[in-house]
């Protein structure tokens, strides 16, 4: 019994500290897909974050604050179109910068409305995102371990079904893959290339938005200047790992939520593993893991490549 609960546990923490990350990878699918390369992840979680917890704070409503998070999310990936896809910007330099545009706004706002501090006030418990399951279990079964959740990870693998059907099912889906393939076949075609790549990465930096209000409003209750420390490039890497596909993506999130709940339950074990050597676990694995697919990992042709057409 207790080797099925200690397996219990690490799933449990797995799936949510899976969570985040399948939001956000999601959006790096969706980005790529169309052509446009969105490193920026990290900087646009690390803004959703705050604005979820700010908003979730104030209004007491967990839900609004989650939906700013995307809506801060959108707005910054809103400047990484302007400049990726108006102002044909080099993709790689755009996504550093909003990496660095993402932390500092976040810092700058937080500092504004919490006086002066680096952190958001911490959220009620009963201001939190809820757990549909809690309650519906033994306390300490195996089930409630696995399946008492936060509803951001049951609405993660929902939209993990979502995304695939509107990449592979929809018309617009369509649109995005095409544009992300062959621009120039795309725009003869009748298709306004500029119109979907602003729709795909603005949608990117929603998604994003959301892993870091998944963050800040489910696995903490509030927002600190630490909360996002790596997640968007770690969730990138689960994009490529998954070959720019969402359920590929998916499926590497689990893998390095994996890494962090093995590290999490390790450090609980009492086995004398340094602190600092279990953090590194779940950056270790993401090495790894590029090390070994990125090379086989080929992504849309036009994936990174500016596009200007005729009228321009």
């Amino acid at each position: 019994m207790k080797v099925l609960n200690d397996i219990g546990v690490i799933i449990g923490i797995t799936l949510m500290y899976a969570a985040p990350l399948i939001y956000t990878s999601l959006g790096g699918v969706i980005s790529e897909n169309s052509g446009v390369v969105n490193i920026g992840l990290e900087g646009m979680m690390t803004i959703g974050a705050f604005a979820g917890a700010a908003v979730g704070y104030f209004t007491k409503n967990p839900w609004l604050g989650f939906l700013a998070a995307g809506l801060a999310g959108g707005m910054l990936a809103l400047l990484h179109a302007i400049a990726c896809v108006t102002f044909t910007a080099d993709h790689v330099v755009s996504g550093i910068a909003i990496n660095f545009i993402g932390p500092g706004l976040a810092l700058f706002l937080c500092k504004m409305f919490f006086d002066g501090a680096a952190m958001t006030l911490p959220l009620d418990l009963d201001n939190k995102i809820p757990r549909p399951f809690n309650g519906v279990f033994p306390s300490n079964s195996f089930l409630n371990l696995v399946f008492n959740q936060y509803a951001t990870v049951y609405i993660a693998f929902i939209l993990v079904l979502i995304v695939w059907f509107l990449l592979y099912k929809t018309r617009l889906g369509l649109r995005i893959r095409s544009v992300g393939e062959h621009p120039r076949a795309a725009d003869t075609l009748g298709i306004n290339v500029y119109r979907v790549k602003y729709i795909a990465v603005i949608l990117s930096g929603i998604f994003a938005g959301f892993g870091g209000a998944a963050m800040s409003l489910a696995v903490v209750s509030n927002y600190r200047i630490t909360l996002i420390s790596g997640q968007g490039f770690i969730a990138l890497a689960a994009m490529i790992f998954g070959k720019w596909k969402p359920q590929g993506a998916m499926w590497g999130c689990l893998l390095f939520g994996a890494a962090q709940g093995l590290t999490v339950y390790l450090g609980g074990a009492g086995l004398g593993i340094s602190s600092q050597i279990l953090a590194m676990v779940p950056y270790l694995i993401t090495l790894l893991v590029l090390m070994v697919f990125v090379g086989e990992s080929n992504g849309p042709a036009a994936n990174g490549l500016q596009y200007e057409n005729d009228k321009n």
